[in-house]
């Protein structure tokens, strides 16, 4: 009776095993990764850009709250928050508190679906069967009824309060110890609602540097930000593929990006022009599907550098 039943019972308790983890010690294994990206115009300073995103805040989450607030300590030159902030209608109080120290410091936003409306539960193996489709979100898929809406209204109202640039589908412009950015961003393209005509034509030239954000990065968003001259492009959405088979990877992105470029720093073509892309793991993820697996939640530090610099750099450490 051991030898029968000793490997279906082994497969139990490692798939037991797995499951705990996934769901309980790796979503909570919160992570800080440091970007070189050389696309700075020569003689400029180095700036350093706290990018976060995907925070999908539910209530009574504290780690993940005092692991926000500690972020403050980098004293970061400027904040790129790539949306995605609820996963709860009751959550922009925590949010708010959590990136507080955080609004001490220039920064700029854009909106992802979930600030906009509240999750549902959903079969993880829609995402695959989508994946082979071609649908992703509204891009494809008949508009969702009776969706839940967030009160986005009031992460907007705090951020804007603490002097953060609303960016969507609009530009804006920060000064960083007399160091001039342009940033033109896009509303989520996930549930359609981008609209880059409105900003289109490219870095208005006026700006020391300028750069693209947006939440999902879909290939239509990158192909203009890039065919327009945008040495970098900031995103989030994918939550890095969120449960990734180790060694191998991501399986799925949640939009039609691929999955190589997933997560962390790579580079996008269009138009005769060559764009750094850098797309945030994330650091939270939907309440209904709260696991990870290979692939750490994180925030991340990127550090744009003067084009002398030979190659970027990836650095991953605890905070």
């Amino acid at each position: 009776m051991r030898a029968r039943y000793g490997v279906p019972l082994g497969i139990t308790a490692v798939g037991t095993a797995g499951l705990i983890y996934a769901a309980g010690i790796e979503p909570r294994a919160f992570r800080l990764r440091r970007v070189t990206v050389p696309v700075l115009p020569s003689g400029m300073r180095p700036l350093r850009v706290l990018q976060v995103s995907d925070i999908h805040m539910v209530g009574g989450q504290r780690k993940k709250q005092s692991w926000l607030r500690s972020l403050a300590g980098l004293r970061p030159d400027l904040v790129i928050n790539t949306g995605d902030n609820l996963s709860d209608p009751e959550g922009v109080p925590e949010v708010l508190d959590a990136l507080g120290p955080l609004m001490e410091f220039p920064g700029a936003y854009v909106f992802g679906s979930n600030d906009y409306y509240g999750p549902r539960p959903r079969n993880p193996a829609r995402y695959l069967l989508e994946k082979v489709q071609g649908r992703h979100g509204l891009n494809g898929n008949p508009p969702v009824v009776g969706a839940v809406h967030n009160p986005w209204e009031d992460l907007r109202d705090g951020f804007d309060a603490a002097g953060w640039q609303n960016l969507t589908n609009t530009r804006g412009t920060l000064k960083i110890e007399g160091v001039s950015v342009e940033l033109t961003g896009l509303d989520d393209p996930h549930i359609k609602r981008d609209r880059y005509a409105e900003v289109a034509g490219g870095p208005s030239g006026a700006a020391d540097f300028s750069m693209g954000v947006v939440h999902a990065p879909y290939l239509r968003v990158l192909d203009s930000y890039t065919a327009d001259g945008y040495p970098l492009v900031l995103a989030g959405h994918t939550h890095g593929g969120q449960l990734c088979i180790p060694f191998y990877g991501a399986l799925v992105t949640n939009c039609d990006l691929d999955t190589d470029r997933v997560k962390g720093l790579s580079t996008h073509t269009s138009g005769g022009h060559t764009s750094y892309l850098h797309v945030s793991a994330g650091c939270g993820a939907n309440r209904y599907t709260p696991f990870r697996f290979a692939c750490p939640p994180d925030v991340c530090v990127d550090r744009p550098f003067t084009r002398s610099v030979s190659r970027s750099q990836l650095v991953t450490r605890a905070p």
